[in-house]
């Protein structure tokens, strides 16, 4: 494989540089003076910003963007061998590396490197880390996979030798990384169009808290199921966070307020009781707070720092995001994709002082809806009422026979009201008419369902 030499700039074209994480990791190579060039079908905020920095972009994929002079290019995992960047880079011999491996290599060039890996909560944790690094004054480069309002963007290029970094197991890009404290929030199923079933994504986790070195650590969270397999034999220390007893960090004394925000003590094994506050709501950011306070912990915060970090985050773009409102009506929006995220948010939104929660969810890809169709079903009765959009293909072209208009009518045989509406026009008529004032509509998925909301929401 290709490796990079950070020390010398070169010419490296990104094919999709507008994805989340291509445009941070351009970022980081243009602040380090190398050449940056990269296409995307559309250009964006994020490729505009780089831009700015230096970048060259195109919009449009084509083999005319892949020069002689260029030292390498990077592609993501939905691109493809027929991609024709990708196919006259090949041809030209010009080396090719994936987005996990440049990460993986930039990662090797920092002494702390802490991976947030997990089904779902990478985001939000790798945000919360990021908080409390902030406020400790460590100077952390930080790789988000959303918008955090305290860095103004996915990316912050520090000048430390520490960096924080989501894990996606997708395509086993996580097993390209280097990580000195590895986090594992949770294992599900998930990405079934990549692993077999859960025991194949369980290996991968496996293989990806091994990666990490003696001197380094992994912590993880006891509510996964038979934890120990994930950890077992490890040369590194493992320390656990979540509601076992026996956990490293656990918390005690939960209270909520109205708006579902937690406060808890946390508990540790080295017999320390320290109080913390939040102001996002749920008992899965609590969750999500215990491992980024673990991984704070062991980075050699202290616990003020901690409580300040954490009190400073109000969540990152589409995790909860107020959007505003429309004849009274509360609309947020919300990245949930799995069922155990959708049981997260709408557990969390029903116990706020709404008269009713709408869900409008949009399905993403064919082979997680099929694969987790009565997951799916099951999760969203926690809604009062739910208004299907048809399945957000992604990369995917065969439907496997499965569509919103099949979930919407299983939803109904579970005694919860849904509805399918075939376009979003059609969609943000019906929710104008039918939600009412007092009430809190929740637009979900991580395709384009946030435009309904946006549409809706008064100026």
């Amino acid at each position: 494989m290709y490796q990079i030499d950070f020390e010398k700039p070169q010419r490296i074209h990104f094919i999709g540089i507008g994805g989340i994480s291509m445009s941070g990791l351009a970022a980081i190579l243009l602040s380090r003076d190398f050449f940056v060039s990269g296409s995307d079908w559309h250009k964006s905020g994020l490729t505009e910003q780089l831009e700015k920095e230096g970048a060259r972009i195109f919009e449009g994929q084509a083999a005319e963007h892949i020069t002689a002079d260029l030292d390498a290019v990077v592609y993501t995992a939905a691109v493809h061998e027929d991609n024709p960047e990708y196919r006259r880079a090949k041809e030209c011999g010009i080396p090719l590396v994936s987005r996990a491996q440049l990460l993986g290599q930039m990662m090797k060039n920092y002494k702390t490197a802490v991976a947030v890996a997990g089904t779902h909560g990478k985001t939000t944790t790798t945000s919360m880390l990021s908080e409390i690094l902030l406020k400790a004054k460590m100077d952390p480069t930080i790789s988000v996979g959303g918008i955090l309002p305290a860095i103004g963007g996915n990316i912050r290029i520090g000048y430390s030798d520490t960096m924080v970094t989501e894990a996606c197991e997708y395509t086993n890009s996580f097993l390209e990384f280097f990580p000195t404290v590895a986090v594992i929030l949770n294992i599900r199923e998930d990405h079934l169009d990549f692993f077999k079933d859960l025991s194949d994504i369980r290996r991968s986790f496996r293989k990806f808290a091994a990666r990490t070195p003696q001197s380094g650590v992994v912590i993880i969270d006891t509510s996964i199921e038979d934890w120990e397999e994930i950890v077992e034999g490890l040369a590194c220390r493992v320390v656990t966070v979540g509601p076992a007893s026996a956990s490293d960090y656990r918390a005690e004394a939960v209270a909520y307020d109205e708006e579902d925000d937690p406060s808890f003590v946390v508990a540790t094994s080295k017999g320390e009781r320290e109080p913390v506050s939040m102001r996002v709501p749920g008992a899965h950011n609590m969750e999500n707070a215990l491992a980024a306070i673990a991984a704070a912990r062991e980075l050699g915060v202290d616990w003020e720092t901690i409580r300040a970090g954490l009190w400073h985050f109000e969540g990152t773009d589409r995790r909860f995001q107020k959007k505003g409102s429309f004849h009274g009506v509360t609309v947020v929006d919300d990245y949930a994709h799995h069922p155990d995220e959708i049981y997260a948010t709408l557990t969390a939104a029903s116990q706020m002082h709404y008269q009713k929660v709408w869900c409008l969810f949009q399905p993403h890809t064919y082979s997680r809806t099929k694969a987790l169709f009565e997951e799916f079903a099951e999760t969203l009765t926690l809604a009062d009422e739910v208004v299907l959009a048809d399945i957000y293909a992604a990369r995917e072209t065969d439907d496997l026979g499965v569509s919103a208009e099949k979930l919407a009518k299983r939803i109904c045989e579970l005694g919860t009201p849904a509805h399918y509406l075939p376009s979003f026009e059609e969609i943000e008529r019906f929710l104008y008419k039918q939600c009412m004032h007092g009430e809190l509509l929740i637009t979900m998925g991580a395709g384009n369902i946030v435009n309904v909301g946006e549409s809706l929401v008064e100026p």
